[in-house]
C-alpha cells in the first residue's frame, strides 16, 4: 500500500535534495559551542553581533555548495538569509542550546526555543524544522519519557504545517568515562541503532534523522595509531565490524537518514560517509568538519575568508563527492511508493 504525504511535506522535502535525491546538507546552527569556541580566540566574552556575522559570513561563502543549510533563528537566520541561494533548502533548529540534567546530574533533557514555533518556522520560509534531542535508552524513565514528550510535540506541529521533520539524535554517556573512550566506543553501535528504532516509530512523525556515526572510527584497529588526530588508542572493533554496525543502523531506521559529523576533522567525516552511504544513508548534514577551521581566523577576515573559498569549498567538494553514493531520498523504503493525501479532485478544498 502507498505511503501517503501531503503536499506541502513532500515539496519541502524535495528542496532539501539534489535533482537526485541525495542530501548534500551545511549546519551552521551551532551557539553555545560557538560561543565558546570564538570567545577563546577573542580572549573575552563574544558578543551577539560577533556570533551572527561568524555565522553570514560561513553562510555566504559556503552555502553555494549545500542543497540546504541548517541555521538556528536566534544568531543566524536573520543575519543570514540574504546569503541563502534561492535554490537552497532551509532547515531551522527549534531546540534551545544545551541541555538540563535530572537530579542524578547524568540524564539530558532537550527543550525547546521559548518564543519559537514550527508555525514561526514555517512562515519564516522554512523547508523543514531540525529538533537535536539528547537521547540514552536506558536513562531514567522520566528522562526518556521527557525526550519522546518532547519529540512527538514537534512532530505534531511539523505534521500541522506540512513541514518535514529532521530529528537529530545525539547519545551520550551515563556515566564515567566520558564520550572518547574505549567503553563509550563499544556502546555507540548499539545506542544508535536503538535510538534510530525508537523514533522511526510513525507516533513521532519525524520525516528524516539525523544520526552519529554508529561507530569511532579511531577505535578501530585501522585507525587506532592517530591517523586522525595524532592520538593513540584501544582498537575496540575492526571496519569490518563498523560495516556491520552501519548496516544495522539501516535496518534500524525506518526513515531516510543522513550522517552528521560531531565535530570530527575532514579526514575522519570523509570515511564516515562513506561507510554510512554504502550501508544505505542518503547523504550527510554536516557542520563543523567543513567549516570549523574558519573560528581561529575570524580576527583576521581576509584570512577567514581566504580559508573558506579555498580549504572550506575543497572540503564542501569532497563531501558532496562522497554523498554521490548516497541512497537517494525517493528509493527509501518509505518514501519509494508515494502517494499524494487527499489526490481526488477536491484536493484544493479539503488541503
Amino acid at each position: 500500500m502507498a505511503a501517503e504525504i501531503s503536499a506541502g511535506k513532500l515539496r519541502n522535502l524535495m528542496t532539501l535534495a539534489d535533482e537526485n535525491g541525495r542530501l548534500k546538507m551545511m549546519a551552521i546552527d551551532q551557539r553555545g559551542s560557538l560561543n565558546e569556541a570564538l570567545g577563546k580566540v577573542l580572549g573575552r566574552e563574544v558578543s551577539f553581533d560577533e556570533v551572527a556575522e561568524f555565522k553570514q559570513i560561513v553562510t555566504e561563502h559556503l552555502s553555494p555548495y549545500a542543497t540546504a543549510v541548517l541555521t538556528d533563528p536566534i544568531y543566524g537566520y536573520a543575519r543570514s538569509v540574504q546569503n541563502i541561494p534561492g535554490h537552497t533548502g532551509l532547515l531551522l533548529a527549534c531546540e534551545s542550546t544545551g541541555y538540563t540534567t535530572d537530579e542524578s546530574k547524568k540524564g539530558r533533557k532537550t527543550s525547546l526555543i521559548e518564543g519559537w514555533t514550527v508555525e514561526k518556522a514555517r512562515r519564516a520560509g522554512a523547508n523543514a524544522v531540525k529538533l537535536l534531542l539528547y537521547y540514552h535508552p536506558d536513562a531514567a524513565p522520566e528522562v526518556v519519557q521527557h525526550q519522546k514528550e518532547v519529540c512527538a510535540r514537534v512532530g505534531r506541529d511539523c505534521a500541522a504545517n506540512d513541514v518535514p521533520f529532521l530529528l537529530e539524535l545525539v547519545a551520550y554517556p551515563l556515566s564515567e568515562p566520558k564520550s572518547d573512550s574505549a567503553e563509550f566506543a563499544r556502546a555507540k553501535p548499539d545506542l544508535v541503532a536503538r535510538s534510530a528504532r525508537e523514533f522511526s516509530d510513525p507516533r513521532y512523525q519525524v520525516d528524516i534523522l539525523k544520526l552519529e556515526f554508529p561507530a569511532d572510527l579511531k577505535y578501530t584497529k585501522e585507525y587506532r595509531t592517530g591517523i586522525f588526530d595524532g592520538k593513540e588508542r584501544e582498537a575496540v572493533y575492526s571496519l569490518e565490524d563498523v560495516r556491520g554496525f552501519c548496516e544495522k543502523v539501516n535496518d534500524s531506521a525506518g526513515r531516510p537518514w543522513v550522517i552528521l559529523s560531531a565535530g570530527v576533522d575532514i579526514k575522519e567525516f570523509l570515511v564516515s560517509v562513506d561507510l554510512a552511504c554504502e550501508a544505505g544513508a542518503s547523504g550527510f548534514l554536516c557542520g563543523r568538519a567543513i567549516w570549523k577551521e574558519a573560528i581561529p581566523l575570524y580576527t583576521d577576515p581576509e584570512e577567514m575568508v581566504g580559508f573558506l573559498d579555498s580549504e572550506g569549498a575543497i572540503n564542501f567538494l569532497k563531501c558532496n563527492a562522497a554523498a554521490e553514493a548516497a541512497v537517494p531520498l525517493w528509493e527509501h523504503e518509505s518514501l519509494s511508493d508515494l502517494s499524494l493525501a487527499n489526490d481526488t479532485p477536491d484536493w484544493h478544498r479539503v488541503y
